[in-house]
């Protein structure tokens, strides 16, 4: 299951890891995020405790969805050392995520 992100944990989990991390910006309300969740929580299990892998809420948390300029959703960041290395706007197929994170691994 992905990690619950906020923005008061967004810097600590997201931006201070010293693994890739995979942050998808979704809402409750929106048709294709719930396509692109339990594709999340697959990627989630399966590189557990070699990356991590979460959710933002956006209607919830804002604060990092503006900072990274994440105007639609759902929007999936790839972070690595806290920058933004990849990005995926709409749904993508699971390979798109896990090649992502295979890259950085």
């Amino acid at each position: 299951m992905a990690l619950a992100i906020t923005d008061a944990t967004f810097e600590e989990v997201v931006l201070k890891s010293d693994k890739p991390v995979v942050v998808d910006f979704w809402a409750a309300w929106c048709g294709p995020c719930r396509m692109v969740g339990p594709v999340i929580d697959e990627v989630a299990t399966e590189y557990d405790g070699k990356a991590i892998v979460g959710k933002v809420d956006v209607d919830a948390n804002q604060e990092f969805a503006a900072k990274y300029s994440v105007r639609n959703i759902p929007t999936v960041l790839i972070f690595q050392n806290g920058e933004v290395v990849g990005r995926q706007v709409g749904v993508a197929p699971k390979k798109t995520y896990t090649d992502a994170i295979d890259a950085l691994l």
